[in-house]
């Protein structure tokens, strides 16, 4: 059984710090790029980063880039990300996915709520 479980989100000040993990199960996970997406209420959900499986490949969106930095473990299957200098803008619920050539995995997702 497939399964991405996010942790670590939570309520932080600006320009703070979290980081997020997703622990993954039931799926060749180095063969598959991790990607995190976030949802702020009212918007549609949108890429923050990415990374390959193999190479460690990463892809930031703009808005985040020299912010947050995406990891993964293979050994441990867990994908992370961690978020630094936090803005009220950041705040969203944070969801995993996995994908590969055929198959595309979610998580539940975690909320991170940044607000002083």
């Amino acid at each position: 059984q497939v399964q991405l479980v996010e942790s670590g989100g939570g309520l932080e000040q600006p320009g703070g710090s979290l980081r997020l993990s997703c622990a993954a199960s039931g799926f060749t996970f180095v063969s598959y790029v991790m990607s995190w997406y976030r949802q702020a209420p009212g918007k549609t959900r949108e890429l923050v980063a990415s990374i390959t499986g193999t190479d460690g490949t990463t892809n930031y969106a703009d808005s985040v880039k020299g912010r947050f930095t995406i990891s993964r473990d293979n050994t441990r299957e867990t994908v992370y990300l961690q978020m630094n200098s936090l803005k009220p803008e950041d705040t969203a619920v944070y969801y995993c996915k996995a994908r590969n050539d055929v198959y595309t995995y979610w998580g539940q997702g975690t909320q991170v709520t940044v607000s002083s």
